[in-house]
């Protein structure tokens, strides 16, 4: 039986020394969440709304200013070393991650710039930190979501993961791409749709904010292949 702890104790703590890059705000006695690409709006909403639910979760963003030192620790050791260490100090702390947001992204330039003016290793950066890290910190995680037969992995799309727009190849490439890695999961035999899991969907859809509206809904078993 999961406890929740008090939700009125909040300690915010730097996990290992200034090289690391992680950062731990620990809530609650539930199970680990990383929130990865904390910023001002949909990262730092995301840590906020499932510290509330009770997880403990640990926040990771490569500017300083919104939680520490990622991109210099990529730029030094390079993205894999950089979030092996991450997620290992992680687990060490907080214990296994129960569920993994990856809401980092690339950065594009305004206006977008064309093809032959999109810098090659502005390009490649962004295919790493877009996709690639996921790629990565998936592979972290599953091991242990496998074995405790229970995980959420949720990586952040945009519009531009389903059509590119003019100039946008900073974005819409690893996008698509990071749309790709998430329908490749292994899937093990499971059963059909439950019709109860199917009404709370419909009920989502009902009850949704108008600022965040779903304009189509897909429902499939985890096991599906398609």
């Amino acid at each position: 039986m999961n406890c929740r702890g008090s939700f009125e104790r909040r300690d915010l703590r730097r996990l290992g020394s200034d090289a690391k890059p992680v950062s731990v705000r620990v809530v609650a006695t539930f199970g680990c969440a990383v929130v990865v690409g904390v910023g001002p709006g949909l990262g730092q909403a995301v840590a906020r709304r499932f510290a509330r639910g009770g997880y403990k979760v640990a926040l990771m963003s490569r500017d300083m200013n919104n939680l520490s030192p990622v991109k210099e620790a990529i730029e030094k050791e390079g993205i894999e070393p950089s979030i092996k260490e991450a997620f290992r100090t992680i687990r060490e702390r907080l214990g296994d991650v129960e569920v993994l947001v990856w809401n980092a992204g690339g950065r594009t330039s305004w206006p977008p710039a064309k093809l032959v003016d999109t810098p090659t290793d502005q390009f490649e950066t962004n295919m790493k930190v877009g996709c690639t890290g996921a790629f990565i910190a998936s592979k972290e995680v599953v091991p242990a979501m496998t074995a405790q037969k229970k995980g959420t992995i949720l990586l952040t799309g945009a519009t531009a993961s389903l059509r590119g727009g003019k100039s946008f190849y900073n974005l819409a490439v690893h996008k698509f791409a990071l749309r790709a890695l998430a329908q490749q999961p292994d899937r093990p035999i499971d059963s059909l749709l439950n019709p109860d899991a199917m009404a709370e969907t419909y009920w989502s859809l009902h009850t949704q904010d108008k600022t965040a509206w779903s304009h189509e809904q897909e429902m499939r078993p985890y096991v599906e292949k398609w």
